[in-house]
């Protein structure tokens, strides 16, 4: 049996601005979720979108009727038999890239996804494997909530103590504002290391732990970035500009990143502080082209520094935040990385889950 016994593909369709503004029903394009809307749903039940069109195609899903875009797919099913959220997980392991129609823009034709073979298990097996991966998803969000909550907690301390300070200083007297590098990419001794290459497409929510290159010992000795230590503070200073990023690991960071640093403040307040500083640039770029920070930038800015008994006493509070969202965001990452490594062996069958009790 084949995918075209099961589900049907339909074409996504166009949003206008004036139907998208701020409604119930998520709308979807390629990549994931683009916005929300006040029309109707196009896809009346949840189920799974296929991106159709661009140079990354995703897979994912809405657990709510949803609307798609021209730029994707969405399933819709031919018979009882096909659990959409198994259906779902069955086409994560798909290399829906790979399945380009040869036309001038990397596009994904339907026709070559129906034709995949695909043994079909009972409903009961089906359901047993979405609960497995949905109890994976289901940690990893509550851990994200907890974190933003965390997060917005700890940025209100701390905000609470920087209105009352009256102690204004030059955020570089401060704050140094350090710069990065990348090593030589025609050598491969640079590369595909251990150790982390934050570059602008790498920044987490707060923290980032894993990023899309690595460098060789060897590498970080043949480019102008030093080895950032944990809870050093990122700003994205081109490409996407302005985003503020913890690490969550040593890692080295290219040139179109600042690391912000002090040899008097804790790390944990110079985040709140550069948070503030790229607060302030952001405010001041209003109705400009805000397309790159330069270093003079932080040099203009100026800051609300906490007294040692306020910078104390907030640190005491937010230390243990930080910690929790630091612990629960490496947790994520390995119980991701669980889940991709179950997902495979799941769908195949080579796991059997006929005995759980679930």
């Amino acid at each position: 049996m084949v995918w075209a016994d099961y589900i049907s593909l339909e074409y996504g369709k166009p949003v206008k601005d004036k139907e998208s503004s701020d409604g119930p029903v998520p709308v979807y394009g390629t990549n994931g979720q683009i916005g929300t809307s006040h029309q109707p749903p196009l896809c009346k039940i949840p189920s799974f979108i296929v991106g159709r069109k661009g140079a990354y195609r995703g897979v994912h899903y809405s657990p709510v009727p949803f609307s798609v875009i021209d730029t994707a797919f969405y399933a819709l099913p031919l018979t009882d038999k096909v659990n959409m959220k198994w259906a779902y997980y069955k086409f994560l392991t798909y290399d829906i890239n790979r399945m380009d129609s040869g036309s001038a823009i990397p596009s994904t034709d339907r026709y070559e996804l129906y034709k995949i073979p695909v043994e079909i298990p009972d409903m009961d097996i089906q359901r047993k494997i979405v609960a497995v991966l949905d109890s994976f998803n289901e940690k990893i969000a509550t851990n994200v909530a907890i974190n933003a909550n965390l997060l917005l907690e700890a940025g209100a301390v701390f905000d609470k103590a920087y209105e009352e300070s009256s102690n204004t200083q030059p955020f570089t007297s401060l704050i140094n504002v350090l710069g990065g590098g990348t090593p030589k990419t025609g050598n491969p001794d640079f590369w595909d290391g251990a150790i982390p290459f934050f570059t602008p497409k790498d920044v987490g929510a707060p923290y980032t732990f894993q990023t899309e290159k690595y460098i060789t010992e060897s590498g970080l000795d043949h480019c102008n970035s030093r080895l950032y230590q944990k809870d050093t503070t990122f700003v994205t200073a081109r490409g996407t500009v302005g985003k503020v990023s913890l690490a969550g690991t040593p890692m080295a960071m290219n040139q179109s990143c600042y690391a912000l640093a002090s040899e008097t403040i804790d790390p944990l307040l110079v985040y709140f502080y550069v948070l503030k500083a790229v607060a302030s640039l952001k405010h001041k770029a209003s109705g400009a082209v805000f397309d790159a920070i330069v270093t003079r930038d932080f040099d203009s800015e100026t800051i609300n520094i906490l007294s040692d008994d306020d910078s104390n006493a907030v640190l005491s509070i937010i230390k243990p935040m930080m910690e929790t969202i630091h612990n629960n965001s490496a947790e994520n990452m390995r119980l991701a990385a669980l889940r991709d490594s179950l997902l495979p062996r799941l769908m195949s069958g080579e796991l059997d889950v006929s005995g759980l009790d679930i």
